[in-house]
């Protein structure tokens, strides 16, 4: 028998007892398993006899025992007071005597929320979009060739694109700030490596010219010594180099990744992958718009138990991250509290996907996942082998679902909440 408590909103807590004879039976089991490799002193191993045996492991096979039919137990209560149960159960054994013939114990532990859904259609939604031009596809061979430029000296000043080398020293207060001095630097002035007013000041420069002239940092400078304060720097100019582009050939083509280095597939080749960013970025875009009403509209509670969950796998995710970029993360632990935030989003979010895709069918059709999938196989060479592979690895089929179920309640909040149309321009849509 088994009676369950409500402790909080979606903390319960189940009474319940294990009979000493479900335990029994388990023990002897375990200790013939152990039996079977145990090392004791003066006996060979299979040749033990049981009540040697359990003088050395009967605490543990009976403590492991035990621990298995908590679990049993708890879940078959669970199940019987349809209680759907979120993360762990916290047990506490309350009988002293183990040997005793019924182990009394209980279980707390917290329960899915019910997801509750306030008035979508109440809540405003903007919906972006952005039409490709002739324009952005020239603007952008136009940087490609920026990004392949060389770069030959030259007599004249220093202007914008031009790439210059120098020597600096900045001072605070008369004495040379962490950071502020330089010899032989190189920078591309308009590149945004340097600060603006840093450039305006060496624009107009000729090589050999020395300049002193006084400049104030942003208050949102990340060294924090100069932050928002005004230094003086010294400037003397080495060198300017022109950029020469390179000429719209077969050779650029094939360095930008024209298959065969054809000039005249240039165009459309990126005009398609451009297309395809610029969907990539609407897609996202207007996702993150959705589903931020969705947050809005929801309430209810997120089970603690899942939050934490979820907290150390963004620590985990952001750790093994950093130490791929060279970071050694042994001697640095990362403070939970500043993922708690995202976690308990994306946990809250995952609940109200769920309940939607089943409340109001929205889940993945099968036409809609190979679509997506042979959608993204197109930036491969091969895109039937990556059509194959994702098939044949059911996991990585699961995230393509995923996104195709998220698609889907994207579209039906779009249809319940006051959509309003808003077109961006391609800067700000690439967010430069």
């Amino acid at each position: 028998m088994s009676s369950v408590e409500t402790v909080s909103a979606l903390e319960r807590r189940i009474n319940a007892s294990i009979p000493q004879q479900a335990i029994r039976g388990e023990v002897s089991n375990r200790l013939k398993k152990i039996g079977r490799n145990a090392k004791i002193a003066g006996f060979r191993p299979g040749k033990i006899p049981p009540k040697i045996l359990e003088q050395h492991y009967g605490a543990q096979a009976h403590q492991e025992a035990l621990g298995e039919a908590l679990q049993r137990s708890f879940a078959e209560a669970a199940q019987l007071n349809n209680l759907r149960v979120a993360g762990y159960p916290k047990f506490d054994i309350k009988t002293q005597d183990l040997n005793a013939d019924q182990i009394e114990y209980c279980a707390t532990f917290e329960v899915y929320p019910e997801v509750v859904m306030g008035d979508i259609g109440s809540e405003t939604l903007e919906r972006i979009s952005f039409e490709l031009s002739s324009v952005e596809v020239a603007n952008t061979i136009a940087t490609l060739r920026k990004q392949r430029a060389t770069y030959e000296t030259v007599t004249r000043a220093a202007q914008a694109d031009d790439q210059v080398k120098i020597d600096f020293t900045g001072k605070l207060n008369g004495e040379i700030f962490q950071g502020g001095e330089a010899k032989d630097y190189p920078f591309v002035l308009g590149a945004g490596r340097m600060l603006p007013e840093f450039e305006a000041a060496i624009t107009g420069m000729k090589a050999g010219e020395t300049k002193s002239f006084d400049m104030t940092f942003p208050e949102t400078y990340h060294g924090k010594d100069v932050a928002g304060k005004l230094v003086t720097f010294t400037v003397t100019l080495h060198g300017v180099e022109a950029p020469k582009l390179p000429e719209l050939d077969n050779a650029f083509a094939e360095s930008v990744g024209i298959e065969g280095g054809d000039v005249t597939k240039l165009d459309g080749e990126i005009r398609t992958n451009l297309q395809r960013e610029v969907e990539r970025r609407l897609k996202v875009r207007n996702k993150e718009a959705a589903l931020d009403v969705l947050l809005k509209a929801a309430k209810f509670d997120v089970p603690k138990a899942l939050v934490e969950w979820e907290t150390r796998n963004l620590m985990q995710q952001t750790a093994q991250e950093m130490q791929s970029r060279g970071m050694k993360m042994a001697d640095m632990a990362l403070p939970p509290e500043l993922f708690t935030e995202r976690a308990e989003k994306r946990v809250k979010l995952g609940l109200i996907l769920a309940d939607l895709a089943q409340k109001h069918d929205l889940n993945a059709k099968p036409e809609q996942v190979r679509a997506l999938v042979e959608d993204y196989a197109q930036s491969f060479d091969q895109p039937e082998d990556v059509v194959r592979w994702f098939y044949a690895n059911p996991s990585q089929l699961q995230e393509i679902e995923n996104l195709a179920q998220e698609e889907n309640i994207v579209t039906w909040t779009m249809a319940q909440a006051k959509t309003t149309d808003k077109v961006v321009s391609f800067n700000e849509l690439m967010g430069s």
